[in-house]
């Protein structure tokens, strides 16, 4: 789906941006923690430059990726 929409749309399209949103909750959600740090990593520094600081889904990206770093963080401990 993700490539489908990155080809229709663009890569910096809201929806092609919701899609590697919800790819990374997934990746994280499957136990692949470091994957989804990458993952929103690379989707916040594509959000900022299309969608700016202050945008809505700006913030949602930024509140996953502190939560997937404390998870992280957590799982180092372990």
């Amino acid at each position: 789906m993700l490539a489908d929409r990155e080809r229709l749309f663009s890569p910096g399209h809201p929806g092609t941006l919701a899609t590697r949103d919800h790819l990374a909750r997934w990746q994280g959600n499957t136990g692949d923690t470091a994957g989804a740090l990458v993952a929103y990593e690379e989707l916040l520094t594509d959000a900022l430059r299309v969608l700016g600081p202050d945008h809505p889904n700006t913030f949602t990206i930024r509140r996953a990726l502190a939560w997937w770093q404390a998870k992280a963080g957590k799982d180092a401990v372990r």
